[in-house]
Formats: structure tokens, sequence, C-alpha cells
């Protein structure tokens, strides 16, 4: 069975960078979708990031582009997402989700909770001066 853990959250200033990891367990990586979300106070769970198991699409949300970096280890099964230039809208629960590569209308755009079946328990990223 499938087991996600996230983890290198923590608090950071504006402008500071932190690397997000997602680690897998139980299951090889290599047939699946990893999606990286977050949740602020107050808000709904909202698609960051996805990339496909072979690195073929790689999708992020208007606002994190040019800022976040998605990538995956599928040899280590791990997946990262590198976070520059942090904002205080970046504040949240991060999590990250597995879904099967084989959903056409996974990772086509900013990603969707639907085809993400899996999840782990999050990492709290706090960005605050």
């Amino acid at each position: 069975q499938l087991r996600l853990v996230e983890s290198g959250g923590g608090q950071v200033q504006p402008g500071g960078s932190l690397r997000l990891s997602c680690a897998a367990s139980g299951f090889p990586l290599d047939t699946l979708t990893i999606g990286w979300f977050r949740q602020a106070p107050g808000k709904e769970r909202e698609g960051v990031s996805c990339i496909t198991s072979t690195k073929s699409r790689i999708q992020y949300a208007d606002s994190v582009k040019g800022r976040f970096t998605i990538s995956r280890d599928n040899a280590k099964n791990m997946v990262y997402l590198q976070m520059n230039s942090l904002k205080f809208e970046d504040t949240g629960v991060y999590y990250c989700g597995a879904g099967w590569d084989r959903y056409l209308d996974i990772c086509t755009g900013v990603p969707r909770e639907g085809p993400y079946g899996d999840w782990g328990p999050g990492t709290q990223v706090t960005v605050a001066s």
C-alpha cells in the first residue's frame, strides 16, 4: 500500500526559500503522477504543481510559476518542490498526492484533487516577517 510523507516545511521570511520533499513507500512511483497541493487557513485546498512519472507533463499554478520548481527521483521514490521567493500568500499546509499516470486528464493543467487517490498528512509552510 502506498504511503506518502511530506517534509521540509517550516517558517521563513518573505523572499526566502524552502524545499519540500514527498517520500513514497510501499509502492513504486514510476507509474504515478505526483501533485503538490496546499491549503491556507480558511480556504479550500488548491493545486500547486504536478509531474507525471516520466516528467512528460509538468504543470504549475499561475501563482507559483517562475518561483516553484517540481522534480522527482523515481529511483529514490522521492518528489520535491523547490519554493523560492516565498510570499505571505504561500502560507499553508502543503500536501503531496499520487494518481495513476493512465488517467488521461491528470496533470494536463493546474492539478485538481479528483485524480489523486493517496495523500500524505501534509507539512506546514509559514511565510512571516
